[in-house]
């Protein structure tokens, strides 16, 4: 990239504009039990509804608990309001039983596949579409895949358009790499998630490792699909991703027909035989986004109203913070999108769409391993290398975000932030990754005793903090508000049969414009 156009890039930006940025969090972590094994109990009364509670849901097991902020403009009120949410869920758990949060990105001691309990979301049309769609993921890739939990990071910034933010996708997808090194988190796993399947990790005590793997979720073992690898999704224009969604949308594929619409009993086995349900069954480092109308599918809104924001999704739980990410992994990722956002970007292509997803792959499993390299435009370039001269070109972005946000003239978080990330990229073994790996060695080999302990720990810290009357009842109260919300739906939709809705929703002319 060349360094003066990015700095007049840069400086074009007013500050007002770096003060609009808005960024959001939705943290997933399953429920266990004080022995580390997966929670079989209902998602807690007194979180409400997870279809309709604002703040607090499951992703794809009842067990795995999904906590979402609003949207902030600091990286401080973002954890704050994140903090919040863990606070309300560790009281219902701890006032419930004995269950606690998990901290870290890859299970727990899993049951066997058919007892990992899928979401409950009611009768209502849509909340039995969500049991439905995720029925359906559990035959397409397995329960245990699923289980599997991330940070995803939203973030958008005032008067950006539609091309812009798939120029951005595009150089994320470019540079990913870079985040995967420097905020991976899960190089091991439970020997029984990858029990009956091949996985070429190598033993580490009690349990599965890879030396120099920085995240194993995004790699081979975490969210891959073989009928998704032929995806050749392009991002150079809003008509060209969403002609290639629509088709992945409308595509039947074999292995999906074999499995069936329904079972023999005639209960659904998913909500279709297309290579991808919905557009939420789509894997990716990054997706565009749009806050989408009651009943409206994600496609359509994309193409009808274009791009409102971005969402980061290859984030692991940082096992050593109680809440799964700290204000430098907010402001690293802030730093990385705008450097994104002011780069030369140009077209993707099938050669270059290739490289990406090898690039993805090598970081992941072997990311740390010295004289590592990747490919660039047909070349071998050093991952370190390529990585530092991405950091080095953060720098003004760093000082130009310190001006505009900061009161204190001395404050210099983000500058603070690009020097950390810098100083691990220059020492591996203090990349998270690594420090995890060792956290692992000091629990005796064992990856379940290293991250339980944490998960005490992160659930006595939180329930220490400061929660009073007036939070308990507020909380209540909206866990009561989505509960009669839920009923709302439910009598709604009372008249009308759910065959005839679902065949309307996944109509492939719902995805038109």
């Amino acid at each position: 990239m060349d360094s003066k156009a990015l700095q007049q890039r840069l400086m074009a930006l007013n500050p007002n504009v770096l003060r609009g940025i808005r960024r959001g969090v939705e943290k997933e972590s399953l429920r266990t039990r004080p022995d580390g094994s997966l929670a079989r109990t209902p998602h807690p009364a007194a979180l409400g509804s997870a279809l309709t509670h604002p703040r607090i849901t499951t992703d794809f097991s009842e067990a795995q608990v999904e906590m979402v902020t609003g949207t902030h403009t600091s990286a401080e009120t973002t954890l704050a309001e994140l903090q919040h949410i863990h606070q309300e869920v560790c009281h219902a758990l701890a006032d419930a039983g004995d269950e606690r949060l998990w901290v870290a990105s890859m299970p727990c001691a899993l049951p066997s596949d058919e007892n990992i309990p899928i979401g409950v979301y009611g009768t209502s049309h849509i909340g039995r579409s969500k049991s439905i769609y995720r029925m359906g993921l559990a035959h397409r890739y397995g329960r245990r895949m699923q289980t599997i939990s991330g940070i995803h990071y939203n973030w958008s910034l005032p008067g950006l358009g539609t091309e812009e933010y798939f120029a951005l996708i595009r150089n994320f997808r470019r540079h990913a790499f870079v985040l995967l090194l420097l905020t991976g988190a899960s190089p091991a796993v439970c020997s029984c998630f990858v029990q009956g399947r091949e996985h070429g990790l190598h033993p580490l005590g009690e349990c599965m490792h890879l030396p120099w793997a920085t995240s194993l979720r995004m790699g081979r073992l975490g969210y891959q699909s073989e009928a998704q690898s032929t995806l050749r999704i392009s991002y150079n224009s809003l008509e060209e991703y969403a002609a290639t969604q629509y088709e992945a949308l409308t595509r039947p594929w074999p292995a999906y027909e074999n499995i069936g619409l329904r079972s023999l009993g005639g209960d659904y086995n998913q909500l279709s035989c297309t290579l991808l349900q919905i557009e939420n069954e789509f894997y990716s480092t990054i997706r565009p986004k749009r806050v989408i109308r009651p009943g409206e599918r994600p496609l359509h809104a994309l193409r009808e109203r274009g791009v409102e924001y971005v969402e980061v999704r290859l984030i692991d739980l940082n096992p050593f913070v109680d809440i799964g990410i700290d204000a430098d992994t907010v402001r690293l990722i802030d730093l990385f999108l705008l450097h994104c956002l002011l780069s030369d970007s140009p077209p993707d292509s099938p050669q270059e769409i290739e490289e990406i997803n090898a690039n993805q792959q090598e970081t992941a499993t072997r990311g740390r391993e010295p004289g590592m390299t990747l490919r660039r435009s047909g070349r071998d370039v050093p991952l370190v290398d390529w990585a530092a001269e991405i950091l080095d070109e953060c720098a003004p972005i760093a000082q130009a975000l310190d001006d505009a946000l900061d009161e204190d003239e001395d404050a210099e978080d983000y500058a603070r932030t690009l020097a950390a990330a810098q100083q691990r990229l220059a020492q591996p073994e203090t990349l998270l990754s690594a420090r995890v790996l060792d956290a692992v060695r000091q629990a005796g080999g064992s990856y379940s005793q290293f991250v339980r302990a944490r998960s005490q720990q992160a659930h006595e810290h939180l329930l220490a903090l400061p929660w009073s009357e007036a939070q308990r009842q507020h909380a209540a109260r909206a866990a009561r508000a989505s509960c009669e919300r839920q009923k709302q739906l439910e009598a709604a939709d009372a008249g009308t049969p759910f065959e005839s809705w679902l065949q309307d929703y996944i109509s492939p002319e719902r995805l038109r414009l």
